[in-house]
């Protein structure tokens, strides 16, 4: 089901006609003609539902009338937009005379101004209620306030992750870009601006948990082949997993790919990714997992740095040893001989009690898990004097 949410506002043209007929002419080539670009954009993408949002001051009057609304109803409205003191009740028989005339369900929903943040929170609020679970939402922000389109883009955002629906463009009826020759319109689709918020997302999602394998279905939406991408997807599997040497051969060729790749949007994130992301570019086993455990630690995703020192700590043992640092024996074996070190010991006490989720029997690890902080300092003191 689609749902198109259009604004209406006010017209800085002229009060008793409302906003100018214009010409629109959409990517595909076909043209609409209407004063309210809302009504053919719905046509146009063949809307199941059209939402109409303004404010009780919204040129309702003008709309509803151009509209062939009876007359009686509308006289009483250009008074009440007139003093900005419109209502639900005085819009809901126009509402439902423009569904009939339409042929799909139109509501009308009142907002206002957005002038601080509990009138921004209200929209917000407004346009979830207005919107089911699992819809398609196309936004139209051609006539709003010019303040409004800047929301629109924060709403798309909210009712995705609030109302799990998929909002899928953003329109605007560029009317300060018509051809001045042929008279027509462009309209423009911003749906790009989702997409770059698709990544800043992704964005934030890898700043704070480290896993770059949100960005490959981006790639791939970017262009990028999906073999390619599928190999930052298994890098950031196997990171997570505590396989670094399979982590470190996928990621190795993944980013080789995002390096090359020339796709509008990943273009603009490729050399962020690249460059905070390069354990696997210096050294051996024991290196990467060191390095990784400083990135998770400096995450605060204690577990994981925990198990990375755990499991530095026996790569290099294996190695000064000259054993193979990727034969379990040899580390099995590197293991026990580690655990005379009563810091080491600390360090699998620690390990062993927030893997398997139980209580330590060590009276100090059992201190340092009821303190975050104290965990902290003691991990930093572990991760100083393990790998002096």
């Amino acid at each position: 089901m689609t749902t198109l949410i259009s604004l209406l506002g006010k017209s800085q043209l002229n009060q008793q006609t409302g906003y100018r007929s214009a010409n629109y002419r959409f990517a595909d080539g076909t043209t609409r003609e209407s004063p309210y670009f809302g009504l053919v954009l719905a046509e146009h993408i063949k809307a199941d539902k059209l939402i109409l949002i303004g404010t009780r001051g919204s040129m309702w009057d003008i709309f509803f009338d151009h509209q062939g609304s009876e007359d009686d109803t509308i006289l009483a409205l250009v008074d009440a937009v007139r003093n900005e003191a419109v209502t639900p009740e005085m819009l809901a028989p126009h509402q439902t005379y423009v569904s009939q005339k339409l042929g799909l369900p139109v509501e009308c929903h009142l907002i206002p101004y957005a002038r601080n943040e509990q009138e921004q929170a209200a929209i917000l609020t407004t346009l979830a209620n207005a919107v089911q679970p699992g819809e398609t939402v196309v936004l139209d922000v051609t006539h709003g306030f010019r303040h409004l389109p800047m929301l629109a883009l924060v709403a798309a955002r909210y009712l995705r992750h609030v109302r799990q629906v998929q909002v899928q463009d953003v329109y605007y009826g560029a009317l300060e870009m018509t051809d001045l020759h042929n008279r027509q319109t462009p309209v423009l689709n911003l749906g790009g601006m989702l997409q770059m918020l698709d990544w800043v997302e992704a964005l934030a999602v890898y700043e704070n948990s480290g896993n770059y394998g949100v960005f490959a279905p981006l790639f791939e939406a970017d262009g990028m082949a999906q073999q390619r991408t599928q190999m930052l997807s298994q890098a950031a599997y196997f990171e997570r997993g505590s396989d670094p040497v399979q982590a470190a051969q996928n990621i190795t060729g993944a980013f080789r790919h995002i390096q090359e790749h020339q796709g509008a949007l990943g273009t603009l994130f490729s050399n962020h990714l690249t460059e905070h992301v390069g354990w696997f570019r210096q050294g051996q086993r024991p290196e990467w997992e060191l390095a990784l455990a400083d990135r998770y630690l400096e995450r605060k995703d204690y577990l994981r740095a925990i198990i990375y020192l755990f499991e530095s700590r026996i790569s290099r043992a294996v190695r000064d040893s000259g054993g193979d640092i990727n034969d379990y024996d040899a580390r099995d074996d590197a293991r026990e001989d580690a655990r005379a070190n009563p810091d080491f010991k600390l360090l699998g006490y620690l390990r062993n009690a927030m893997t398997h989720g139980v209580r330590p029997f060590n009276h100090e690890a059992k201190r340092l898990l009821q303190n975050e902080r104290a965990l902290a300092k003691e991990l930093q003191r572990l991760r100083k004097v393990l790998f002096k």
